[in-house]
């Protein structure tokens, strides 16, 4: 075997070696990562119930009710399409209606969202960043981003 045929098989070695290892990443992670959805997105591409997410956009004036102490009920717009979230723990003090916010969980059957975490924005300037280009995008948003 000449020098070049060894070369080359080694290379091809190591391209198959690495090949096999970004497959086996990809494969490992694949239920491990949580996509970004504002709520027209969600409804868009249909996310399948029990599939974590988060979920961003603008907590809906008028749509924050209470219900039995800690069950909170209110919706996400990003201005075409609402969604209906329901949380059942304590929420951030900065929480208000009119302001961005991103929910982590899931869709139940029924089609409305149940989180299990709520972030809202850290003072008067600041909107998560995907919430802030996916409102962007939709015509809704309206201020310059800025980096937190």
């Amino acid at each position: 075997m000449t020098r070049r045929q060894r070369r080359f098989i080694f290379l091809l070695g190591s391209l198959s070696a690495a090949t096999l290892a970004t497959a086996l990443i990809v494969f490992a992670l694949g239920d491990a990562t949580l996509y970004f959805y504002s709520p027209s997105d969600a409804k868009a591409r249909r996310v399948p119930a029990g599939q974590a997410i988060n979920l961003g956009g603008l907590v809906t004036l008028g749509s924050v009710k209470r219900s039995n102490g800690v069950d909170v009920h209110f919706r996400i717009t990003d201005g075409v399409a609402e969604v209906s979230v329901t949380y059942s723990k304590d929420l951030p003090d900065l929480f208000r209606e009119g302001q961005g916010v991103v929910v982590t969980g899931a869709f139940r059957v029924d089609g409305e969202f149940e989180a299990s975490n709520v972030l809202a924005k850290h003072d008067e300037n600041y909107m998560p960043p995907e919430v802030a280009r996916a409102l962007k995008a939709k015509g809704v948003w309206k201020q310059e981003l800025r980096k937190p």
